[in-house]
């Protein structure tokens, strides 16, 4: 094997596999799903609030 066929070997193998594990990938991480439900809670109290005040 020579050295250019090992390297576009390992470029098709890097592309490749980086397709599938971003089709693999979860679509939300659990992080995004931390924040999401932060700011929900953020925003019922701060609704809660406003119907207190009256606003």
């Amino acid at each position: 094997m020579n050295m250019r066929s090992f390297c576009v070997g390992m470029g098709m193998g890097l592309m490749v596999g980086g397709g599938a594990m971003y089709m693999l990938r979860p679509k939300k991480t659990a992080a995004q799903r931390m924040i999401d439900r932060t700011r929900k809670a953020v925003d019922e109290v701060a609704e809660d609030l406003q119907n207190r005040m009256g606003l």
